[in-house]
């Protein structure tokens, strides 16, 4: 991909050049400005610190400020009883709180063991069953038809019949 300009051939490489040298140039900008933004930052610096005092004398020049005798409280004092009455009451809301997000703890805690020991109760009854009706069980689970039960497990119809009925009576 090339492009023709005045008789001169220009190309990808001597467009990436060229973007190359004018992001250079614009380096040096920045560079140069932050440079004079310095040098301005520092004179400006210097006029300060030249202006100022040392605090001692601002402390024996400035006057002193009074509040006329005459002048009432804005704000009268507030009683200790009410403070407390306030404290009490803030409590007495955060430990309701409190119960009642204990209350729901216990009532999720409370489902939680009861699925957990309905899982312990499954996982020794299927343990404590020889593989081929541990195998029957599971198809069972799934759907099977007692006929292929048996014909897969290697069992009676009327026992792949029972484990059937022992799934759905689990399912309930």
């Amino acid at each position: 991909m090339s492009l023709e300009m005045g008789g001169v051939m220009l190309g990808m490489r001597e467009a990436v050049i060229v973007l190359i040298a004018l992001v250079a140039l614009y380096m040096v900008f920045v560079l140069l400005r932050m440079r004079h933004l310095r040098g301005t930052a520092e004179q400006k610096l210097e006029k300060a610190s030249v202006e100022t005092k040392p605090a001692e004398s601002f402390a024996d020049e400035a006057p002193e400020i009074s509040l006329p005798a005459s002048a009432p409280e804005p704000w009268p004092p507030a009683s200790p009883s009410l403070a407390d009455a306030a404290l009490q009451q803030g409590l007495e809301q955060e430990v309701a709180q409190l119960r009642e997000e204990l209350d729901s703890i216990r009532g999720e805690l409370a489902a939680l063991r009861e699925d957990m020991l309905n899982e312990l109760a499954h996982l020794r009854a299927t343990q404590s069953v020889s593989p081929i009706y541990g195998d029957a069980m599971q198809m069972a689970a799934a759907g099977y038809e007692p006929a292929m039960i048996a014909d897969r497990c290697g069992i009676a119809r009327a026992e792949a019949e029972l484990v059937v009925a022992l799934a759905k009576s689990q399912e309930r």
